[in-house]
């Protein structure tokens, strides 16, 4: 990949080298002075984007960035909407620690396109159906999918990008599942460190164990 940005097509090609955030193409923002808005999609928003919205945000919580990054979840089609994510979902999440016991699924409007920083699908029918609502490029521009930030996923390691449904199977599938999420997401965490630092006009000072948008802040000498 020569020009530096994140690379999806429909096949299984490789992803970014997340370990050279200096080569990544860093997103357009919706508004700099705004919270970075991150959205998980899947099907109807009851079993991989409300666990990867779970993983997300205690991630970012944990890195001191609640201040400055925002995480939902949503889903392509409208079938589950108002209800609870899948019990099996909550159960795994659970098991490790987070909440998904307060979701409710909602789905996707195109609109939002607009509002947000990024839009992550789970697998490629998202993402060919997330790309058909873009009404632009900038907006398709926005459209990643998750395993494609997971540093382990590459060319000659035989994975898919997708991240399967697990609604048909039992509880080992959504245990599966939430390992790939929480590599994912890991990898997009380090993706949004470097996405605010390269903000105009600030960049993340940790100094004080949390994060924080520090105006008019220089380059580190190194980068």
């Amino acid at each position: 990949m020569d020009d530096g940005t994140i690379r999806e097509t429909v096949d299984e090609s490789s992803p970014a080298d997340w370990s050279d955030q200096s080569s990544v193409r860093h997103d357009t923002y919706v508004n700099d002075d705004s919270p970075y808005r991150i959205c998980f999609v899947c099907s109807g928003n009851i079993c991989r984007s409300p666990m990867a919205e779970a993983v997300m945000a205690r991630l970012v919580d944990q890195a001191g960035l609640s201040s400055l990054v925002g995480v939902d979840s949503t889903g392509t089609g409208d079938w589950h909407i108002g209800e609870r994510a899948d019990r099996r979902a909550v159960a795994a999440l659970a098991a490790r620690g987070y909440d998904g016991a307060t979701h409710r699924a909602k789905q996707f409007d195109p609109q939002w396109f607009r509002e947000r920083d990024l839009v992550i699908g789970l697998d490629r029918g998202h993402l060919r159906t997330l790309r058909s609502w873009a009404a632009n490029a900038e907006e398709r521009g926005r459209i990643h999918l998750l395993r494609s930030f997971d540093p382990a996923v590459g060319p000659d390691a035989g994975h898919t990008l997708d991240v399967p449904d697990p609604y048909y199977d039992g509880p080992a599938a959504f245990d599966a599942v939430l390992d790939q999420i929480e590599a994912g997401c890991a990898g997009l965490l380090d993706h949004v460190r470097a996405a605010l630092s390269a903000r105009p006009g600030g960049r993340l000072d940790l100094t004080d164990g949390s994060a924080r948008a520090t105006a008019g802040a220089g380059a580190d000498p190194d980068d």
